[in-house]
Parts: structure tokens; sequence; C-alpha cells
């Protein structure tokens, strides 16, 4: 029997779709420049940047709450992470957190937070990035 939380991911999932997209190396750099100085994986950087250019605004910008308008999509470093209290810091402001798949923490690896309830924030890792 599949979980309400399984359905959930799998039915999110399913509205998001992925492509091979080419580009320059050097606009890649630009990119990923951008991205590190607005504290957000090159993905969700990439995303706000067709939104907008498609006059379609971001999905981070839409009506919410506060966390999801501002911390949807930023990277957050392991470091940040405070498994003694079971706290994340995300931009100066301490949340209770949980990783995607119940993955133990790793404190080398780079987190991008995908889901912000209440003071809950859902991190999932990122990989080859």
């Amino acid at each position: 029997m599949i979980s309400r939380k399984k359905v959930a991911e799998m039915a999110r999932d399913e509205e998001m779709t992925s492509f091979l997209f080419r580009l320059p190396k050097n606009l890649k750099r630009r990119l990923e420049s951008k991205a590190q100085s607005e504290n957000k994986s090159v993905n969700a950087t990439l995303q706000e940047i067709v939104s907008l250019t498609l006059k379609d605004p971001p999905q981070q910008v839409e009506a919410g709450s506060f966390e999801k308008r501002n911390f949807l999509g930023q990277k957050i470093a392991g470091q940040k992470i405070d498994q003694a209290n079971g706290l994340v810091e995300v931009k100066g402001i301490y949340y209770r957190y949980l990783i995607e798949g119940n993955r133990p923490v790793d404190k080398q690896a780079d987190y991008i937070v995908i889901e912000a309830v209440g003071n809950i924030i859902t991190l999932r890792p990122l990989v080859g990035e």
C-alpha cells in the first residue's frame, strides 16, 4: 500500500518535467555565478529566469507564506543543519527540518528547500551540482 505522503510526492513530481538544455560554457558559468550570489540552486535560478521571460510569475513568488515566498529553491549548506537540536538555519532564521526520504544529514552536502509548511522546512540533497 502506498502512503499518502508518497502519493503527494508522486503528484508533485508529475507536475514537473526535465529536458536536456545546451548552452555555451561561459553562459553556464554566469548562470552558476548568479545562482550562487542569490544563494539558490542553478535549477531554481533558471526556473525563475524562464518564468519571468515568459511573463509567468515564478512559483516561489506566488501568494503563500513568508517561507514559501522567500525560501523555496534556496540552497542550504549541510553545515547549517544542527542535528543536535533538530534545526536548520535559513537566512538567519532557525526552522525545524525534514530531509526528503528520511536520509541522514551529510554536513558536506548542499541541500535545496523544496517545501515550507509552518515552521518546518523540507530539504532535498543536491546531487552533482
